[in-house]
């Protein structure tokens, strides 16, 4: 089987968010002092609250270890290995997409997807939670900790959304002109 030009380029945006989200999450992890001499994460008797300001109470980077899916919801832990088998699938899922979208935003939006799914399931494989660490609850609109991934997510699905209107409304076009 060929794979068409085009899904390289969502396999290339997974790709770099994967990258880009393992990348940040190592940063905070060894600049939060997460980590032992060996680099393995310490102990959770150890972890207590670890935050550093950086814009103030705007923006903080503060360490969560996330057991549930994002943003925190159905937390708990048990579902670690279903959330990361259902994730793993989604993304496979996706991948495939990819073998049939032929549009840029249709790609971009998978590659996004795929790419959070991915850097999230890295984490609860090894860790056994996500780490999370972008916090901008002191600006009082948005309580939630997130990652990279969980951001790629977020807007992969947006432009999910925004795709489908946009063909749905490029069909209609289409209708229309036809009947004229």
């Amino acid at each position: 089987m060929k794979i068409p030009r085009i899904a390289y380029a969502a396999y290339g945006f997974a790709l770099v968010v994967i990258v880009l989200d393992q990348l940040t999450k190592a940063w905070v992890l060894s600049g939060l002092n997460m980590l032992d001499a060996s680099g393995a994460m310490l102990d959770r008797e150890l972890w207590g609250y670890r935050s550093i300001e950086v814009l103030g109470s705007f923006f903080k980077i503060t360490f969560v270890a996330n057991d549930g899916v994002s943003f925190g919801l159905f937390g708990g832990g048990a579902g670690r290995w279903f959330l990361s088998v259902f994730s793993i699938g989604v993304a496979g899922l996706l991948g495939w997409w990819a073998l049939k979208a032929d549009r840029r935003l249709l790609i971009t939006a998978i590659g996004l997807v795929i790419g959070g799914a991915v850097g999230n399931v890295i984490d609860r494989i090894r860790f056994g939670f996500v780490v999370d660490f972008a916090d901008f609850s002191g600006t009082g609109v948005f309580p939630w900790v997130f990652n990279v991934a969980d951001s790629a997510i977020t807007i992969g699905v947006i432009l999910l959304i925004l795709d489908s209107l946009l063909s749905e409304r490029a069909a209609k076009v289409g209708l229309a002109a036809e009947k004229s």
